[in-house]
């Protein structure tokens, strides 16, 4: 990745961990694990991918930074994944792609 999408994953990933912290659902979860008698550890792992939008230049000098829209993996979201990412407060909604001819 270059040093935009870099910096970019991590202030995303700061303000995940951010939202985290700030929940009151995950700090009343570490209470009712701390009242069992357990200390409770969160970590959480993430994939950030980058697409260049239509009518977009990248500012990567990499050739190869990213990968044409219609080459794009294809993937799901679960209605748990949609329910874990709510929990999180992060939108799971799905979001159209429009093509431009």
């Amino acid at each position: 990745m270059d040093d935009v999408q870099n910096r970019l994953a991590r202030e995303l990933a700061e303000a995940v961990a951010a939202a985290v912290s700030k929940s009151t659902e995950v700090e009343h979860c570490r209470e009712r694990g701390k009242a069992a008698g357990y200390h409770l550890h969160l970590t959480l792992e993430a994939t950030v991918g980058f697409a260049v939008l239509a009518g977009h230049q990248p500012s990567a000098t990499d050739s190869d930074a990213a990968a044409p829209l219609d080459e794009l993996p294809v993937f799901e979201v679960s209605a748990n994944d949609r329910r874990f990412l709510r929990s999180l407060r992060i939108a799971a909604d799905e979001v159209k792609v429009e093509e431009t001819n």
